[in-house]
């Protein structure tokens, strides 16, 4: 299960946060701390994953609404993003009638 972490400190470490976790009873098998692309500065959140399902969610009942480096955290299972029901790149998708009108008239039996 794919947890969101909100209101990290914004020096916090990603091996600050897996140690806290740690010492609560729960191993993370993955850890991402989301940050600005042009900055590099951390934005105070991120996702963390564990992989069985039953130890995530007692990951969350107990780590939700705890304090780390003297702030409360916000941890629950991360939805996706609203509106991210992209296909990819705008270039793809169907080139049938574009142009085959005026194709055939120049081309009879094209």
């Amino acid at each position: 299960m794919r947890l969101y972490i909100g209101n990290i400190p914004y020096h916090a470490t990603e091996g600050e946060l897996e140690a806290w976790f740690a010492e609560s009873g729960f191993a993370l098998d993955s850890l991402t701390l989301m940050r600005d692309r042009d900055t590099g500065q951390a934005r105070g959140f991120g996702f963390a994953e564990i992989y069985d399902d039953e130890v995530a969610q007692r990951a969350i009942q107990v780590c939700n609404n705890k304090d780390f480096m003297g702030r409360t955290l916000v941890i629950n299972e991360a939805r996706p993003r609203a509106g991210s029901g992209r296909s990819g790149g705008g270039f793809g998708g169907s080139k049938k009638g574009r142009g085959d009108k005026r194709r055939r008239q120049r081309y009879p039996g094209w």
